[in-house]
């Protein structure tokens, strides 16, 4: 909570210090106070900065490219080019390197990210009802592929195609662990897969960036096939469904709905659907509950204090679950953020959100602070 207070007066004291920005450097000001709102390209760096035990200090960044194709029509989507790195003074990683593309006329929209982690996480377990007690060191090692195109074939509908593949290694000194005793977990040392699949989506939208009304419902079936020594055959099912209203001309609400489900008889635990992120269920962490399936939503609460500041309430339920849907194992969250628009004309912010979940007996309330480019959903 002390994190979260201090970017609040930080963020807050940007607003009264605009007048002063000519005393910055000019890349500094182009980036975050920029008034320009024609629709050229725009550019911002985001310092990550973090300590642990398990990883000393871990530096980095991330960085945001945006851009239209198309700088005549008002219609076209902006499209981005993201990257994010970050070193340990003990020698991990995390590098990824994605893009949005949005054709003209937003008639093809294309998609593709590769990344690169080698970064130890906490696992807790397999289920809905996991302890902290439990918790397990895990390293990490992972490759990470991914591609999508999709072509408009009516107002609003596009179908599409999703392909990929990962490489998963896993490393434990703790051969007592729950990772090795439950037997619920499969395939412990990772493996190899590539997936493909057809895709489907409703969007009506107003403005992919900063969304004040309409819709967006995103279907895709992953097909995945396990390679060299990983035996697997399986897939991944995901749709979401987002809706947003406009309350006022400051005032929006968003809803998104997610449910995600691991299919075919096996159950490679690195594949399993998990509870919590930036984005949905902000308060818990993410891999502290996973299983099967998936089933989460939220709703949110925008307001635009100016130009540059927005402010935001959010609320959710969610669960992991094996077979059967539980509406008594449904887990709360709820918190708050700021947003920072650096490109008023593109609607891109910086994001910064305090997440509370549950209150487990004899642990303290999970919870969770990020910060990010863009809006959570």
């Amino acid at each position: 909570m002390k994190k979260f207070l201090t970017l609040i007066i930080l963020l807050l004291g940007c607003q009264s210090a605009f007048s002063q920005t000519h005393l910055l450097p000019k890349f500094i000001r182009k980036m975050y106070f920029d008034k320009d709102t024609t629709k050229k390209s725009s550019f911002v760096i985001l310092p990550v900065l973090s300590s642990a035990p398990e990883t000393g200090v871990e530096a980095g960044g991330a960085g945001l490219y945006s851009f239209y194709t198309d700088t005549v029509s008002r219609n076209t989507r902006v499209s981005n080019i993201f990257a994010y790195a970050t070193l340990t003074t003990k020698g991990q990683n995390r590098l990824s390197l994605s893009t949005s593309y949005w054709t003209p006329q937003n008639k093809y929209h294309f998609t593709a990210g590769i990344g690169y982690i080698n970064f130890p996480f906490d696992f807790y377990g397999i289920g809905n009802n996991t302890l902290k007690a439990n918790t397990d060191r895990i390293g990490q090692k992972r490759l990470k592929l991914s591609l999508a195109a999709e072509k408009k074939v009516a107002d609003n509908f596009y179908v599409g195609l999703v392909a990929g593949g990962d490489r998963y290694t896993f490393s434990d000194g703790q051969p007592n662990s729950i990772f090795y005793t439950d037997p619920r977990v499969q395939f412990r040392k990772g493996g190899t897969s590539v997936y493909v699949g057809p895709s489907l989506i409703f969007d009506s939208r107003n403005n992919n960036t900063y969304t004040t009304r309409g819709a967006l419902i995103t279907t895709s079936l992953q097909l995945t096939k396990g390679l060299s020594d990983f035996d697997y055959k399986g897939g991944f099912f995901n749709i979401e469904y987002s809706q947003f209203f406009s309350l006022s001309k400051k005032l929006v609400l968003g809803i998104d709905i997610q449910d995600q489900s691991l299919i075919g008889g096996q159950s490679p635990f690195f594949l399993m659907p998990t509870l919590g992120n930036d984005e949905i269920m902000r308060g818990y962490y993410n891999g502290r509950y996973r299983d099967r399936n998936l089933t989460v939503g939220q709703t949110e609460l925008r307001y635009r204090l100016t130009e540059r500041i927005g402010v935001v309430g959010f609320i959710g339920t969610g669960e992991v679950f094996n077979k059967d849907f539980s509406f008594s194992d449904l887990k709360p969250n709820y918190g708050g953020g700021l947003r920072y628009f650096f490109d008023i004309e593109k609607g891109l912010s910086i994001r910064a959100d305090y997440g509370i979940g549950q209150k487990i007996a004899g642990e303290k309330r999970q919870s969770g602070f990020y910060v990010g480019l863009g809006q959570a959903f």
